[in-house]
């Protein structure tokens, strides 16, 4: 099973980049496309609130879908779905093509984030140690190459289609043929062992079980969504910096996410998941209070940095001890799966909640005031942190190995 898991490992880790290039090629180019599409400012909150709305639908369509159907070939068919709606965006010309693409990227999306989590957190039980957060640290990767390519095409005027189509060109074949290597949670164990998930995924974990690991998902969304949407405006607006200045803060953020994650399920091993998850929270809330009192322009920046070092720890070992968590109430397989997709509905939570809460508070009190918002919600994650324990017994200091037969038979072992 060696071999199996190491190419399932690296497969995944390519859907997770695919996933990234295509979804900061959308969110990076929403100008563009309400320019191509004529839609209003009155209207277009609508049309972005739209896609977590049903990104949220399709993550819970996927818990359900799960109880028939492999995530991983949920995995495999969604990823296309997700890249040919992300080139329907740029090719249509008519309001009513891109509400039916944005659609359908949206529950795609869903069906993705919950799938690949899913064969993440199985992959991570079968290695016996820490592997989450190289899984989103691909995502970052992703998310950089997607907004530098969006940069180029904005600097050099090229028309949507022409900068989306050699990507989905590019990615939607290697994302089929990488997709063969999947590993689902039941280890390839045939008929009998999808039945065996099928019957697992009857059961599960309750909401109240999840609440705090649903509450910790929300707040590192609410953080990820003040950053990308606010911290151009804040540079700017609020601290005085150029207009060329305040593009930079997001892209410190992601790049600073990327080195985070790389090296974060090192820290996990050492420390185990719920230090490493008490550290990012702390840093990420002193990055908001950086944030909110920067005297100038360049302040403000090393605050958005500490932000995106804290923050990018939270959303991988947060599915992680979701995972873990399912195997430990309910040992029957299938049950993480269940739990992964109820949390990632509140990914789609936070991000809806963080951007109109931040943009509120900003216009009716202050936007420095509106920065303690999130620095106080993530400082909240501390006081959850003992929902990570047992991962951290688990994957800290290499203190406990799977046992063979768990690596042979994947998450049917946990």
């Amino acid at each position: 099973m060696t071999d199996v898991l190491r190419r399932g490992r690296v497969s995944l880790a390519f859907g997770f980049f695919a996933q990234g290039v295509a979804f900061a090629l959308l969110v990076t180019r929403i100008p563009a496309i309400q320019d191509r599409y004529g839609i209003s400012d009155a209207l277009l909150p609508v049309f972005l609130a739209a896609v977590p709305i049903l990104a949220g639908v399709g993550s819970v369509a996927t818990g359900r879908l799960v109880r028939r159907v492999r995530p991983s070939r949920l995995l495999r068919w969604s990823q296309p779905v997700v890249l040919l709606a992300l080139l329907g965006v740029g090719a249509g010309h008519r309001v009513a093509v891109l509400a039916v693409a944005l659609a359908a990227f949206g529950l795609a999306v869903g069906a993705l984030d919950a799938s690949m989590n899913m064969l993440g957190v199985s992959l991570q039980r079968s290695y016996g140690r820490s592997i989450m957060l190289g899984f989103h640290a691909a995502y970052s990767m992703g998310g950089i190459l997607g907004a530098s390519l969006a940069w180029a095409g904005a600097h050099w005027g090229l028309a949507l289609w022409v900068s989306y189509l050699p990507v989905v060109v590019a990615l939607l074949p290697a994302a089929l043929v990488g997709s063969r290597w999947y590993v689902d949670g039941d280890g390839g164990a045939g008929a009998g062992g999808a039945e065996e998930l099928r019957k697992g995924m009857s059961g599960g974990v309750g909401f109240k079980v999840l609440l705090p690991l649903c509450l910790v998902m929300s707040f590192a969304y609410i953080g990820d969504s003040t950053v990308s949407n606010w911290s151009a405006k804040y540079l700017q607006d609020v601290l005085g910096g150029s207009e060329q200045l305040a593009t930079v803060p997001y892209n410190v953020y992601m790049v600073t996410t990327l080195v985070g994650r790389a090296f974060g399920d090192l820290g996990v091993r050492r420390f185990g998941a719920a230090a490493v998850v008490r550290g990012g929270a702390v840093v990420a809330a002193g990055g908001f209070a950086v944030v909110a009192g920067a005297p100038g322009a360049w302040a403000g920046m090393l605050g958005f940095t500490l932000v995106g070092l804290g923050l990018c720890v939270l959303v991988p070992q947060t599915f992680a001890a979701a995972g873990r968590l399912a195997a430990e109430r309910d040992g029957r397989p299938g049950a993480s799966d269940a739990a992964v997709a109820r949390l990632n509905v509140f990914n789609y939570v936070g991000f809806l909640i963080g951007s109109p809460l931040v943009g509120a508070l900003g216009d009716a009190w202050s936007y420095r005031g509106a920065m303690l918002v999130p620095m106080v919600l993530v400082l909240v994650t501390v006081v959850y942190a003992r929902s990570f324990e047992v991962e951290a017994d688990r994957y800290g200091g290499g203190h406990e190995r799977p046992r063979t037969a768990d690596v042979g038979r994947g998450s049917n072992g946990l």
